[in-house]
């Protein structure tokens, strides 16, 4: 079977995002360039599963199984839109397969930052963070998204890894609790999911791209 995608169409970028596979997303400038991205991406996502010790043999081609309107923050450059499928209440064992390639990304981008310079090469303006600014804006962004579970946390010190770990296992049993959230303003567990794995895996390989 081809790989189920959201797409999220912008008026200026479209991004393509598996709905099985939360952190395989990518985007573009329209529907083909975002789709053919998702599918360069498919080798380095492929290492998250690993961590996760989820089988991934993803078949050729995709099939888009929803288009969302985007809105400012897709154009802006993120996934900002809720599918409808990802308002069904996760059953136990998604939520085990969700909560394990969430916590994969960590493995990924710890391991990404533990190589990586401390300074990273700039962009074609002088812009961009370096290693420890993007892993501190990496747990200041899930501080937020465990709000949208339902979760008051505090964001932890990026150099205190216990009480990273544990901010992590919060949101990871958040996930498996398959809550749609508490507040008028929560999102469902699978787009929680899909966009906190996103931010994390896009970190990580931006660290990586720019190492060099």
């Amino acid at each position: 079977m081809p790989t189920r995608v959201y797409l999220e169409v912008g008026k200026r970028r479209v991004f393509a995002s598996a709905a099985d596979w939360p952190g395989w997303a990518r985007a573009g400038k329209d529907e083909t360039t975002a789709l053919e991205a998702l599918a360069a991406a498919a080798p380095r996502y492929a290492v998250v599963a690993k961590a996760a010790r989820v089988a991934f043999a993803p078949a050729a081609g995709f099939v888009v199984v929803e288009r969302l309107p985007g809105d400012a923050t897709t154009d802006f450059g993120a996934p900002g839109a809720i599918a409808a499928a990802e308002s069904k209440r996760l059953t136990k064992k998604e939520a085990g397969r969700l909560s394990a390639l969430m916590a994969a990304t960590w493995t990924v981008l710890d391991r990404v930052v533990e190589k990586a310079p401390a300074s990273l090469r700039k962009g074609p303006r002088g812009g961009g963070r370096d290693r420890d600014a993007i892993f501190v804006h990496v747990l200041a962004a899930e501080t937020m998204y465990a709000r949208k579970l339902g979760l008051r946390l505090n964001e932890p010190i990026a150099s205190d890894a216990a009480a990273v770990r544990e901010h992590r296992n919060a949101i990871v049993a958040g996930l498996r609790a398959g809550t749609k959230g508490v507040t008028e303003k929560g999102w469902p567990a699978r787009y929680v999911a899909r966009r906190a794995a996103w931010h994390v895996t896009d970190h990580a390989w931006e660290i990586e791209d720019r190492s060099s």
